[in-house]
């Protein structure tokens, strides 16, 4: 007997996906310093919000801790990628702890932004997600008080400042781009003189896949983001392709697929939020192939040629 043979199915794959420059920087910091010190190195928080990448790592040799009171004395240890209050590396200097900080380029620019601000007389309001480790780690930059957290238009129309006259916004790096710009604008509507930073704090990164999701999400029957629940830029990717009107799912591996989700689609995007690995992309493709016959086409909006410097002492490893 002849096998039946697989219905088609188009795969519209949105480029650019998955790594971004801070993350893959991020990670190979904990490779260099698994290298250079040998296992184990701790790592403070996930190192990115991904269970394969952080898997991957403690194989090697990488042992995640939430705090830094749980890293014994003399052990090497590195900070994520999302950014640390002060008192981290404070903390880690007081205890003589070898320490790499693989905060992202980009979230280290929004903090020394509200350094700045702050320096300068101004009350900042911040516009995040309230208890991510990149707005902990901002605000703790700054004493206390002189941040308020903004989490949408309403907190926006809400807010009362302490000096209204004398304000500056600041955001977190992975918010969605529609949403940051609806609450920005109730803000610069309530509070003329707001100061803006000098460039946008959303990074890039976030921005070209939100983009990249835009344009697959329209022609699309379904778009399957693969991703971390605990992931902020992977969940925007999910709003942005239902704000397009077609049904989003995320998933993390391509174990979690349910065909069932794929009756009556003929065409499926698939995008990966920045701290997912292109394996995990070519994973879902190949579950796809066992009952569909695929046709990828990739689907580039921007080409990324981003790449940041690792830290001092490492480069030798």
């Amino acid at each position: 007997m002849t096998s039946p043979t697989k219905p088609p199915l188009d795969l519209l794959i949105a480029a650019p996906r998955g790594f971004c420059a801070g993350v893959d920087r991020a990670i190979r910091i904990v490779e260099l310093a698994l290298q250079k010190h040998g296992a184990p190195v701790f790592v403070r928080h996930e190192i990115v919000h991904n269970k394969f990448v952080v898997e991957t790592l403690k194989a090697k040799g990488a042992v995640f801790v939430e705090e830094l009171d749980e890293v014994p004395d003399g052990a090497p240890v590195v900070f994520s990628a999302h950014g640390v209050p002060k008192s981290v590396p404070l903390a880690a200097q007081g205890r003589g702890l070898d320490y790499l900080d693989a905060t992202c380029p980009l979230v280290s620019k929004v903090h020394r932004q509200a350094e700045r601000l702050v320096a300068a007389g101004k009350h900042i309001l911040f516009v995040g997600h309230a208890g991510h480790p990149e707005v902990i780690g901002t605000f703790g930059q700054v004493p206390p008080g002189v941040i308020t957290l903004i989490e949408s238009e309403e907190d926006a129309e809400r807010v009362a400042p302490p000096m209204p006259d004398n304000v500056a916004f600041l955001t977190q790096t992975t918010l969605s781009v529609d949403d940051t710009a609806a609450v920005l604008a109730v803000l610069k509507r309530r509070f003329p003189d707001i100061q803006a930073p000098s460039a946008d704090d959303i990074c890039y990164a976030t921005s070209n896949r939100q983009g990249a999701v835009k344009a697959i999400a329209p022609p699309a029957d379904l778009v399957l983001v693969i991703g971390a629940p605990n992931s902020s830029n992977s969940l925007r990717l999910v709003e942005v392709a239902r704000r397009c009107g077609t049904p989003a799912r995320m998933v993390q591996r391509a174990a979690e697929l349910d065909f069932a989700w794929l009756d009556g689609v003929r065409t499926l995007g698939i995008t990966a939020g920045a701290s997912a690995p292109e394996l995990l992309v070519r994973e879902l493709i190949e579950r796809l192939s066992e009952r569909f016959e695929v046709r990828e086409r990739e689907v580039e909006t921007i080409v990324e040629n981003i790449a940041f410097k690792l830290p001092r002492g490492l480069e030798a490893a």
